[in-house]
């Protein structure tokens, strides 16, 4: 297919856990992806695993820690594709135990900076030196991965579902990418492009841990539900699957 009309889409750490699955959903819809990675053999793994099941992918290095990386993933994509039609910002780190926890009195600075470098401020880069390429999209879909964790109207709510997990700076990092996901879909109001946040669940990942319910194969559904909406879809809203979930 030319690669002018089919679908490009650029998912980062998508190498393993819920962005691989994302990734073979959306390949399995025809959507070409390109698998951002760290580690160079565990994306290419990725990629070979996908081709083998028919879908077309490449990989792509791109490493949140690095500065000038958002801006190298934007060159690369321009150079072989031209335009981006998905960008989901999938990457992230958790480097505290959350649940049955308050460590608000605790936590050190260097989780904290850390967290939010990894959580936020390179999520912000990557997706700005990318809109550019979105807006050649007839349809650009952002999906942030966020967590249910970055509730605050679940976090002050006696008894809520969240109230026992106050990892403060992974929690945080959340509730930031969620003001930057309602900013920019206002940024983003008078266009084609849609930006939301994507609750996935509680999943059996390195994240996750073993105790989630969820497996891995579920993962997929909100980021893919949001980066395929169609024009009628909302933008600026906070999603696990089809359930609108509370700031």
């Amino acid at each position: 297919m030319n690669t002018t009309q089919q679908r490009i889409a650029f998912i980062s750490g998508a190498n393993r856990g819920i962005g691989f699955e994302t990734a073979r959903k959306l390949g399995e819809q025809g959507v070409k992806v390109v698998i951002g990675a760290r580690d160079q053999a565990k994306g290419l793994q990725a990629v070979n695993s996908l081709k083998a099941s028919g879908i077309d992918a490449e990989y792509l290095h791109y490493d949140a820690t690095l500065a000038n990386s958002a801006q190298a993933v934007a060159m690369a994509l321009e150079t072989r594709f031209g335009k981006l039609d998905i960008l989901i910002n999938n990457a992230g780190i958790l480097k505290e135990a959350l649940i049955g926890q308050n460590n608000s009195v605790s936590v050190d600075q260097e989780t904290l900076k850390t967290t939010f470098e990894a959580n936020f401020f390179a999520v912000v880069a990557l997706t700005q030196a990318l809109l550019p390429l979105l807006q050649r999209s007839p349809a650009g879909r952002i999906v942030n991965l966020s967590s249910i964790l970055g509730s605050q109207t679940l976090h002050s709510t006696p008894d809520s579902p969240i109230e026992a997990a106050k990892g403060l700076a992974y929690n945080a990092s959340k509730t930031a990418l969620n003001m930057f996901t309602i900013h920019l879909a206002h940024a983003l109001k008078d266009t084609a492009i849609k930006v939301n946040a994507a609750h996935p669940g509680w999943v059996k990942t390195e994240l996750g841990g073993a105790q989630a319910p969820m497996e891995i194969s579920d993962s997929w559904k909100t980021s893919v539900r949001l980066a395929t909406l169609d024009e009628h879809g909302p933008t600026g809203a906070y999603f696990h699957e089809d359930q609108v979930l509370p700031w």
